[in-house]
């Protein structure tokens, strides 16, 4: 039996967009599938909600199950609270046919209410991943008031508890300092009257049983990306406008409502930017464009030997080793392919961190044995190395000088195609590597790999520091060292393009 028509995700979505409203409710199964970057930030912030909790112990679980049982949890809660407990997670409460779980709820006692016979009240704490307090946070914490209050729960006080970025672990992980407690009292309750009137107009959305009218638009996109995002663009063609690289949003949908919506749809007088300009000449003429002067001159920058270079983080939200910080990138792998000359054969050297320990010392130490001068260090998008080398000299001191050695000599292979000197149709408007590599070099390709873009080598090792079963631990291994190994002669075979033209 169902026990509600609406709750804090299906209100949001609805906030987002009735028509996603709609179709989480009587579509469910055209929603896209979840990527795996998606799965590991919905269990991020499990993870993180249980560890918050460690800041009330001794509470209890009142819902539990996966799905959880609603029913179930109303009822545990309930009893809870009759019988005295002070402190309960996941406690469920329905008003008005709307379902709230807050994450804690903890009895507020001061020297008044423990010597008084009147109602206990509580105070109420939702737990968020993030490291700010968003207007969605805000809205999701004003439905949740207006059920519990409303629910006969008096309220004392209402707070989100989320990651402190600017605290550096120390030793053992110290929840006061990890996490920031904000009151949003003050900020919730001028809300209610819009809680009131968006319920409603939810409830009315979901009992018509008609599916919404409403076209794409910029609500796609946020506050999150639309969960039936690939459903609402089933009418948008290959090669549309909305392919348009670096091109503002809004722009795309000022296009899109007049009628623009394939690239062959925009007239040949309409102003685009110049890097728009050359997509969409290279789309219409089907041949590359190719700068031969502006590319030799950049190989002629460059000086033997070649040192080809990549690295991997991950971002664990809570620190997990001393002097690092929530989300700061962890640089747990590099690869690096050597040319000694132009003529001189392939060398590979590559380090993989082993799970479970800090990788930065071993990391760098190993970095700078295979990099000595002389020799410029090529890399795809010098901001993310630099940025990253520039943390390990800070946390690191003791190798800032031969760290800035290395930085000095880091040259980007991105150049050539963030500056269009060389464009394809393939290529689609973008200078990613993921682009640019099958567009140039057509026998290598990412696609065959497990691991296959950088955010899931992030993902993938993260996983592997609770991971016991040693197979799955060297086949990841594996995994990882293919990936970023290739992200490197990637950076080789499009240098010898380039040397070719």
């Amino acid at each position: 039996m169902s026990t509600h028509l609406l709750s804090k995700s299906s209100f949001i979505k609805g906030l987002q967009c009735e028509k996603h409203l709609y179709l989480y409710k009587y579509h469910y199964n055209e929603m896209d599938e979840l990527s795996e970057m998606q799965k590991a930030i919905f269990q991020r912030g499990t993870n993180v909600g249980e560890l918050a909790q460690q800041l009330f112990p001794n509470g209890i679980l009142a819902t539990t199950g996966k799905p959880p049982d609603y029913n179930k949890g109303l009822i545990k809660t309930n009893d809870l609270i009759k019988q005295g407990q002070k402190v309960i997670y996941e406690a469920t409460f329905r008003f008005n046919e709307v379902l709230s779980i807050a994450d804690i709820i903890v009895k507020y006692e001061d020297g008044l209410s423990r010597r008084s016979a009147a109602k206990p009240e509580w105070n109420i704490y939702e737990v968020k991943s993030s490291t700010s307090i968003s207007e969605t946070y805000l809205n999701d914490a004003a439905l949740q008031y207006y059920v519990l209050s409303n629910a006969g729960l008096k309220i004392n006080d209402f707070s989100i508890i989320y990651i402190n970025n600017q605290y550096v672990r120390e030793g053992d992980l110290d929840l006061i300092k990890l996490f920031n407690i904000e009151s949003v009292l003050q900020l919730i309750l001028p809300l209610q009257d819009f809680v009131i009137e968006n319920v409603e107009r939810f409830k009315n959305v979901i009992r018509n049983k008609t599916m919404p009218q409403i076209d794409i638009g910029e609500q796609c996109y946020t506050p999150y990306r639309c969960g039936f995002f690939n459903y609402c663009r089933k009418h948008i063609p290959a090669d549309s406008i909305f392919d348009f690289s670096g091109m503002h949003l809004k722009k795309k949908f000022d296009l899109y409502r007049e009628g623009i919506i394939k690239f062959d749809d925009v007239p040949g007088d309409y102003p685009l930017n110049r890097n728009n300009g050359i997509q969409l000449d290279v789309y219409k003429s089907g041949e590359p464009i190719i700068d031969k002067n502006a590319i030799k001159n950049f190989l002629t920058e460059l000086s033997y030997p070649l040192y080809f270079m990549d690295f991997e983080t991950f971002q664990p939200a809570v620190p997990l080793f001393d002097n690092t910080r929530p989300y700061q990138q962890i640089p747990f792998q590099y690869s690096v392919h050597f040319k000694k000359s132009a003529d001189s054969e392939l060398e590979h050297f590559e380090f993989l961190a082993d799970p479970g320990e800090d990788p930065r010392q071993k990391f760098i130490e190993n970095l700078l044995k295979v990099t000595e001068p002389p020799g410029d260090i090529i890399v795809y998008n010098k901001t993310f190395e630099k940025t990253r080398l520039k943390e390990i000299a800070r946390d690191l001191p003791g190798y800032a000088e031969q760290i800035d050695e290395r930085l000095s000599r880091i040259k980007d292979l991105m150049i050539p195609f963030q500056r269009r000197y060389y464009v394809t149709p393939e290529m689609k408007g973008s200078y990613s590597i993921k682009y640019v590599l099958p567009s140039l070099v057509s026998e290598l390709s990412y696609n065959n790999l497990e691991i296959n873009e950088g955010g899931i080598a992030s993902i993938t090792f993260e996983s592997l520091q609770t991971e016991t079963d040693l197979m799955i631990i060297a086949e990841t291994r594996k995994q990882l060292l293919e990936y970023c190994k290739l992200d490197t002669l990637a950076m080789v075979k499009i240098l010898e393009k380039l040397d070719s033209l």
